[in-house]
């Protein structure tokens, strides 16, 4: 029986459901192992003149070492893309928490007492916290970015364009951060082994990156450093490359004592010091026709990248990617520049920055609908990319959309949502309710499946095939609750025509699997799949030469053929053979096969093929496809306090032919609901010091099960035009993230019932105060509210004038 399109159960459900699944703070404690504590930075921004009690902090009972950026054994500076990032604090402050002493004790009692000792001697300056302060004082970080249609190249055209458009608006659109809340910490062991190698447990979703920063920390060569992840507890992008500073600070404690050194953040702390979803701005224009049609559009994006790049300039180029969202766009102008400020650098997250360029289109043309008295809808469907429709396929970025199905889409889940009767039965509650307001919206989303940095679309794999015929099978991708190892398990089973119970997924080790790309960009799957395959496909190519000449039979007239050799349902066998006696049991073949000398393990290699993008022209094919779907959500706002209730929620997703169908199940409504979150309760608040506010579960409010809607359907739409990827499955880890986006769509049409046609500003998040406050604006005064804002709405030819506000930036 196939295993591939089967909902099998996470290969670690048992274990997260009884709490036996081991996470780094589970470990056994090592013999001798050290508790790792650090001092950061008291202040955001300045000058470290001195550090005092350094003396004091090693004279400490149980403390066995103190360490400074002068103990490093390599450069002080990492960065997975622009290398700008201290381990350690030499002289410049640059945000508040930032590590500038590492202490290795016995006990936590012991490290506390040491930090206690020590005072940092600081000169502060004053820390830029905004996008509109950091843009005031230049203090930006990476080039500024330019992606032009060709359309939309010479200006006189361009400009005509939005001249001679029947309508016009503008508009500055502000969208908060969000904090990743995996549910284990950041959190690393090392340990220094016998022959000098240091041996680190990173709860990563980067084992090469982490091997990379902690050999240069270290100054040591990469062949001496082991990365290992077992799992994580939740990764969403907060450990693709923030990870390293934990596994940094317990190496060099390791390196320094040859003691095992551990660290695992608390919840205040890893919230305090890492970073998030980025903070965007953007100015924005559109032009559009009578119908709703967009003519022609532009965008200039600005992102808070915190105090150093990280990943922004990456992230930034996602946005830019996705300014269109699922529209065909004639004329497109989009430019980004992440700028520098005193917080923790921000990074990546389920998305990778795709939301915040899709929240902008679709909010634009939510206030098109507005402007023309049609629904949103409406307007949307006018502007979908058409599959293998002339002018209407190609993105800003000269990519084909293809082989999709979004007009199938948006007809099949109007029709199975009841989507235009709900909407007249919405209109009619709002025109009799004074208590409560509903809204619906119905939201698509296209996004692209690549790394959009060219080398990193590659995996390795390594296939052991045992003389029993049990398999092992080990990848560069790290498991961190997806089920991306069930998935690889059941490839690799089908591969061999074995059940999954013969198959085990090992340990990711840099010790097997080198120079790996991070398991991100919801490419997990289909990178170490294939490459798993290939391997597979090496060993069964070896196993079908063999066996031609073990099963041939003169008598018989059965020539000696690896194109008739089986290897399916747990027996290897010639199809010409019709004797069930000559079928072997792959277990009793593989031991044959080992005594006849027969390599029964391979390493397996894929690069994705097709995608090319140039950076400098802004041109190419980033994306080896996209994954499409949309979302009708229905919800109903309290007038007299805010409360938003989640009424209904309708997915429909095209995630090709799922190689687990429970897991992309799973996948889809987790995506989504923190998408949800994102929108609606998940609030990053700081300080005028840049001072983190919201640093636990108790100030910063993630979705719990009253914010589930009450109604949730889940769908999926059959696409047999897509044949491009492992087993014909499509990426679906980030894609439902931005249908989220339709609930704030549907609260600020819920809104807009209330606002007798007053143009109005929406904040995302939406929080219960933020609805209420707006609310309350509407119904006070004419004038809106000079507040926190998502659209600073400064619309021309006859759409009413928005007074601008300050944005949260």
């Amino acid at each position: 029986m196939p295993q591939v399109g089967n909902a099998i159960p996470h290969e670690s459900a048992v274990g997260h459901v009884t709490g036996t699944a081991a996470y780094i703070d589970d470990l056994p404690r090592r013999e001798r192992e050290l508790v790792v504590a650090f001092v950061g930075s008291p202040i955001a921004a300045g000058r470290l003149k001195e550090i005092k009690g350094l003396e004091a902090a090693r004279s400490a009972s149980g403390v066995r070492c103190v360490l400074t950026h002068e103990d490093l054994g390599g450069p002080n500076h990492f960065g997975p893309i622009i290398s700008d990032e201290p381990f350690l604090v030499d002289e410049q402050l640059s945000y508040i928490g930032q590590p500038v002493v590492v202490i290795g004790a016995d006990t936590q009692e012991a490290a506390s007492e040491a930090a206690a000792r020590i005072e940092l001697v600081c000169e502060a300056a004053e820390p830029i916290l905004s996008i509109d302060k950091a843009i005031e004082c230049e203090s930006f970080i990476g080039p500024h970015r330019h992606m032009t249609s060709p359309a939309a190249e010479d200006d006189k055209q361009f400009d005509a364009a939005f001249r001679d458009a029947p309508h016009t608006l503008a508009g500055r659109f502000h969208s908060n951060g969000q904090e990743q809340f995996y549910f284990e910490t950041q959190a690393a062991l090392a340990e220094l082994r016998e022959d000098g190698v240091v041996r680190v447990i990173s709860s990563t979703q980067n084992p090469t990156e982490t091997q990379t920063v902690v050999a240069e920390a270290l100054g040591m060569g990469m062949h001496q450093v082991v990365c290992e992840c077992p799992r994580m507890g939740g990764g969403f992008g907060g450990k693709e490359t923030q990870s390293s500073l934990t596994a940094v600070m317990v190496s060099i404690v390791a390196a320094a004592t040859g003691q095992p050194a551990r660290l695992v953040l608390t919840r205040a702390q890893d919230m305090a010091i890492t970073g998030k979803r980025h903070q965007y701005q953007c100015d924005y224009r559109i032009a559009f026709d009578n119908t709703g049609r967009l003519l022609a559009a532009e965008m200039a994006f600005y992102s808070n990248g915190g105090a150093f790049a990280d990943l922004s300039t990456a992230v930034l180029e996602r946005t830019m990617l996705h300014a269109d969202n699922a529209y065909s766009i004639p004329m497109m102008r989009v430019t980004g520049q992440v700028c520098r400020t005193n917080l923790p650098p921000n990074t990546a997250f389920r998305g990778f920055g795709g939301p915040q360029g899709i929240a902008v289109i679709e909010n634009g043309i939510e206030r098109i609908a507005a402007h023309l008295g049609i629904d949103s809808c409406a307007v949307r469907r006018a502007n979908l990319y058409q599959d293998g429709v002339a002018g209407r396929q190609q993105t800003h970025y000269g990519q084909i959309v293809r082989d999709h199905v979004l007009d199938e889409i948006f007809e099949q889940l109007a029709e199975s949502s009841g989507y235009e009767s709900r909407r007249r039965e919405i209109q009619k509650f709002n025109s009799t309710s004074r208590t409560h307001a509903k809204g619906i919206a119905l939201s698509p989303v296209k996004f692209g499946i690549s790394f959009t940095t060219k080398f990193l679309n590659q995996a390795n794999a390594l296939v052991n095939v045992y003389m029993d015929g049990t398999v092992q099978v080990s990848t560069g991708g790290t498991e961190m609750g997806q089920g991306l190892n069930t998935k690889l398990k059941q490839i690799v089973a089908d591969e061999f025509g074995l059940s999954i119970d013969r198959v085990q997924l090992m340990t990711t080790s840099t010790e097997k699997n080198i120079n790996t790309s991070p398991t991100a960009a919801s490419a997990g799957a289909d990178l170490n799949g294939a490459a798993a395959v290939n391997a597979c496909k090496k060993i069964k190519h070896r196993m079908r030469e063999f066996a031609a000449v073990l099963l041939a039979d003169v008598e018989k007239g059965l020539v000696a053929s690896p194109e008739h050799i089986c290897i399916e349902g747990g027996l290897v066998y010639d199809d010409r053979d019709l004797d069930p006696n000559a079928r072997l049991a792959f277990g009793e073949f593989c031991s044959i096969a080992r005594r006849e000398r027969i390599d029964l393990g391979a390493r397996g290699f894929f690069a994705t093929p097709g995608v090319d993008y140039n950076r400098e022209t802004g041109r190419g094919n980033p994306f080896f496809y996209y994954t499409t779907g949309a979302a009708v959500a229905e919800v109903t706002i309290d007038l007299l306090t805010g409360e938003l209730v989640f009424d209904r929620a309708d997915l429909l997703m095209d995630v090709g032919k799922m190689i687990n169908p429970g897991i992309d199940r799973g996948q889809v409504i987790g995506g989504f609901m923190q998408g949800v979150g994102w929108v609606t309760n998940e609030e990053l608040l700081f300080d005028d010091t840049g001072r983190l506010l919201s640093t636990g579960p108790t100030t910063y409010k993630i979705p719990n099960i009253t914010d589930l809607p009450r109604t949730f359907n889940v769908d999926f739409i059959a696409n047999t035009k897509h044949t491009k990827n492992i087993r014909h499955s499509k990426a679906v880890g980030e894609p439902p993230l931005m249908l989220g986006l339709a609930v704030w769509l549907a609260a600020r049409n819920a809104v807009a019932s209330v606002a007798d046609g007053k143009p109005f500003e929406l904040a995302l998040p939406a929080t219960g105060e933020e609805l209420l406050m707006t609310l309350t604006d509407l119904t006070a005064s004419s004038a809106p509210r000079d507040a926190k804002s998502a659209d600073n709405g400064a619309p021309t030819n006859g759409v009413g004038a928005v007074k601008p506000r300050a944005g949260r930036s």
